[in-house]
């Protein structure tokens, strides 16, 4: 399909900063084909008046859970420990297929209800979660959680590499694959480096969670007599392309680690805040050089996906703790949320930013909302003001998936229904 989108104020990143401008988008097939003057021959299949809307990159989160869903509001106000190992992890062992398909249904409507195109997610039964993000068309990086204390790890090795060969690449290209070790803490050593050679056979990122509390970093230096970070680097973990998850305790130390072995972190501050384990140091992070990609985690420890809001919470919040009102920029948090996002997933020749040649992944935004004016800094307005629920339309791989607010590829009310009985299942026994 050929779609011209007009009168869009559209959102372009500089090198150094961010700008909006008035212009129309062609878009040919998958690909942005112009941005700004059109040529009259062309034909369009769909013209899109996108006047009082803001045209944008489509947001990406880079550390999810998605079929979590299914415990939103289930477990809340706990300690971190107590929330993982009494609540989170005895409900996960009854988890069926099933469950999975519909949680991750229901996860990838709200997705893209707020604006996601694509999401990096691992957890399990993931061959359920690459059928709704087919059927959806929204696009992802999937992978298998795993974790392992013993030298037998060829099962998962297998699993691993089955999952690769089934879904890498498929859907037009929409869905990759990472190797998703759970935690230093829930994988051995030994473990830790077959999946590291398995990235290299395979050739894709790992995705783990680092240092996400300080219950764990204790446990890391009582047990090896140094830092997950650390850990993870003298085990040749980094060696690889890497996404960390969470980074929250990191030393001064540990940042140069990261930044030196280019490891992409993702920042979850929502979660991070509910569960009490503190908030990273992205200003510092981000100063020395490190990818710094935003996330919203799973919405057991969130409860929503809502990537404005991470987008807004990496602004204010950073201002707050560094008592610094120059720290994390509006121009920043929105590279966060988009462009970095891409970088984390090695795709940012193709997704992140509203660029001729690049991936048709885009969302409009509606201004015509009295929180938008007046209209002093539209730009200001995406961090400081704008809501999950001005996304109007969203537009992934050249395909509309929400228009004018109304989901084209999902059944909401199926997905509702199916997914009350699910989690009903799930917990009455618990």
């Amino acid at each position: 399909m050929n779609i011209l989108i007009k009168n869009a104020d559209v959102l372009l990143f500089t090198d150094n900063d961010s700008i909006i401008k008035k212009k129309d988008i062609a878009i040919e097939g998958n690909i942005i084909k112009y941005i700004g003057d059109v040529p009259e021959d062309l034909k369009f299949d769909k013209i899109i008046d996108a006047k009082d809307k803001i045209a944008m990159p489509g947001l990406i989160n880079t550390h999810t859970h998605i079929a979590m869903s299914l415990f939103r509001n289930y477990a809340d106000d706990l300690l971190f420990w107590e929330w993982l190992h009494d609540k989170v992890l005895p409900i996960e062992k009854k988890m069926v297929a099933e469950d999975v398909y519909w949680g991750s249904m229901l996860t990838i409507a709200e997705l893209i209800k707020s604006g996601v195109t694509c999401f990096n997610d691992m957890y399990f039964f993931m061959d359920e979660v690459a059928k709704a993000v087919s059927k959806s068309k929204i696009r992802a990086s999937l992978s298998i959680s795993t974790t392992g204390f013993s030298d037998d790890t060829e099962k998962d090795l297998e699993a691993i590499r089955k999952f690769y060969n089934d879904y890498h690449g498929t859907d037009n290209n929409r869905i990759t694959t990472m190797i998703a070790p759970h935690a230093p803490y829930t994988c051995s050593p030994e473990y830790l480096k077959k999946l590291k050679d398995l990235s290299s056979e395979l050739d894709v990122r790992l995705h783990i969670h680092v240092s996400e509390s300080k219950t764990e970093i204790e446990e890391s230096f009582e047990k090896y007599g140094k830092s997950p970070v650390k850990h993870l680097y003298d085990l040749g973990i980094f060696e690889r392309p890497t996404l960390a998850a969470h980074c929250v305790h990191v030393s001064d130390d540990d940042i140069e680690i990261l930044y030196n072995n280019n490891v992409n972190v993702l920042n979850n501050p929502g979660s991070n805040l509910k569960l009490a384990n503190g908030f990273a140091p992205v200003d510092k992070m981000i100063k020395r050089g490190i990818n710094v990609a935003l996330a919203t985690d799973g919405s057991c420890s969130n409860n929503n996906v809502n990537m404005f809001e991470e987008i807004n919470l990496a602004a204010i919040i950073n201002k707050g703790i560094n008592e610094d009102s120059l720290s994390i920029s509006a121009s920043t948090a929105l590279k966060m949320g988009t462009i970095n996002g891409a970088k984390a997933l090695g795709m940012q020749n193709e997704i992140g930013s509203l660029e001729i040649g690049k991936k048709a992944d885009l969302i409009l935004i509606d201004t015509k909302k009295p929180h938008f004016y007046p209209k002093h800094n539209l730009l200001s307005s995406l961090v400081y003001s704008a809501q999950a629920s001005d996304v109007d339309t969203v537009i992934v791989d050249g395909n509309i998936l929400m228009e004018n607010c109304e989901l084209k590829t999902i059944d909401i009310e199926e997905v509702m229904f199916n997914i009350e009985k699910c989690a009903t299942n799930l917990i009455k026994e618990n």
